[in-house]
């Protein structure tokens, strides 16, 4: 089974462009998760033969959102975060409410939950910073939930660069958004909860980034971040066949991010 995750930047835009169905045709994932959406189901006819559709859009018009792609029917759909995390957790601030911004969608199948998440960014004054921590406590929460159920596998736009390797520049990157002490201890417990890295299980160096600025060439120079992730739970370590990233793939910021289980 080929999961692949995408944070397409504005899915009208990348449909608009063809690079979705380009993307679709070359690759044939069996399942893709999707990030910043930016849209509502019925804003965009996505034609995709053979793959049902389930969003998880923000109340805001054009921002965020989040959706999965699959040729597999779910079980069960959940967007958002289940009421009593949502009464345990402030989630909101002064920018908005995280609870409406569309950020996590999971669907249930047989053998796994499926979660496509966009974490939220920190800004560039660090001025969401607060609520983002709370957020990555209360998504960390929702996972660990979930695993007590069944083996969980979440992908997606988490918005921090793990460790120094994970970009190109952390010198002069330490302390500013994606890459502060905070965002970087909200991965780690992550990893201390028992969520593994799965590009990390074949690849362990440097330059493997999904996401690049527009200026200054960045992307053709490979001067990015690695932001994009599939985590799974420990017990699905052992059917992960390769996990990769795929800066190949144009129409967005960032590239799609890959992983292939021998179900």
């Amino acid at each position: 089974m080929k999961i692949f995750s995408w944070n397409v930047n504005g899915i009208r835009a990348v449909y608009k462009k063809g690079a979705l169905q380009n993307f679709i045709s070359e690759y044939q994932p069996d399942i893709l998760c999707l990030q910043e959406t930016k849209a509502e189901k019925g804003q965009v006819e996505v034609d995709l033969e053979g793959y049902e559709e389930y969003w998880c859009s923000a109340e805001r018009k054009g921002y965020s959102g989040t959706a999965i792609f699959t040729k597999e029917s779910p079980l069960e759909i959940y967007c958002g975060f289940p009421n009593h995390l949502q009464d345990k957790f402030a989630l909101e601030d002064g920018y908005g409410d995280t609870l409406k911004e569309g950020r996590v969608i999971v669907l249930e199948f047989e053998a796994f939950f499926l979660c496509s998440v966009y974490t939220p960014n920190a800004k560039d004054d660090l001025s969401r910073l607060p609520v983002r921590g709370v957020w990555d406590q209360a998504f960390l929460t929702y996972m660990c939930d979930l695993r007590k159920q069944k083996p969980v596998i979440f992908g997606g736009d988490l918005n921090v660069a793990h460790t120094e390797i994970d970009l190109a520049r952390p010198k002069e990157n330490r302390g500013k958004k994606g890459f502060t002490d905070e965002e970087r201890s909200g991965f780690n417990n992550l990893i201390e909860a028992g969520f593994v890295d799965t590009l990390r299980l074949f690849e362990k160096g440097s330059g493997f980034y999904t996401w690049w600025s527009h200026f200054g060439n960045a992307r053709a120079r490979n001067v990015g971040w690695r932001i994009d992730y599939f985590m799974v739970s420990e017990d699905l370590v052992s059917l992960v066949k390769y996990a990769r990233v795929h800066p190949e793939v144009l129409g967005s910021d960032h590239c799609p991010v890959s992983i292939e289980l021998m179900l």
